[in-house]
């Protein structure tokens, strides 16, 4: 299954190559996917070993369910709600709360985190543009690298329930709606949940940039 322009066949074409044991078709999920659930899981177990079989299950867990696969929401967030109570399960079992101190580890692209905060939902975009643009230089390329530790450790020190919010939202870039369905919350608390998440990040980078005297 050939991907245009990096960008997946709609989920009916998919499905139907997922179906027929289109191997093409799942590595391409699986190149799309995996590392944004890979963060996600990570949030719910306490190491990344485990982060790692939480994927592998949730995959297998979609071979073998794809065919009762109805549609009612996007491939996207059936397959992430499967990630979600494999995760949830196994965090259960481990019985711990789990810092999540990996998940702006420098990968790539917009997935590590820099570009992806927006002003949606009441929250001023401040400081979330591209770190590229406010840092061009080599020089300065490390103190972006400070900055996404910062973020980092900013994260690590939200509630479970709002990392996994503004994870979902500002890091993998899922709407609202899908993040409702996937973690089985209502509007109002995603958006209290993000809300409340993004002033404590941006507090936190706000203080930072006031130390170092750069503007946000």
């Amino acid at each position: 299954m050939a991907l245009a322009g990096g960008t997946l066949p709609p989920d009916d074409v998919v499905v139907a190559a997922l179906r027929t044991g289109d191997e093409a078709a799942f590595a391409a999920l699986l190149d799309a996917w995996s590392r944004g659930m890979l963060r996600l899981a990570r949030a719910y177990v306490s190491t990344d070993d485990s982060a790692q079989e939480v994927v592998q299950d949730a995959w297998l867990a979609v071979v073998e369910g794809i065919d009762g696969f109805e549609g009612r929401s996007s491939l996207k967030t059936w397959v992430h709600r499967i990630l979600v109570n494999t995760a949830k399960k196994r965090g259960v079992r481990e019985n711990r709360a789990i810092p999540w101190s990996s998940a702006f580890e420098r990968q790539g692209g917009p997935s590590d985190g820099s570009s992806r905060f927006s002003g949606e939902d009441g929250v001023p975009p401040g400081p979330w543009k591209d770190f590229s643009v406010l840092w061009p230089t080599p020089e300065d390329e490390a103190l972006a690298s400070e900055v996404r530790g910062q973020i980092a450790a900013a994260l690590a020190g939200l509630p479970d329930r709002q990392r996994i919010v503004i994870t979902l939202r500002d890091v993998e870039g899922c709407t609202s709606e899908e993040v409702c369905e996937i973690l089985d919350i209502s509007a109002a608390n995603q958006r209290v949940l993000l809300h409340r998440a993004r002033t404590w990040v941006r507090a936190r980078i706000e203080a930072y940039f006031e130390t170092v005297g750069r503007p946000a």
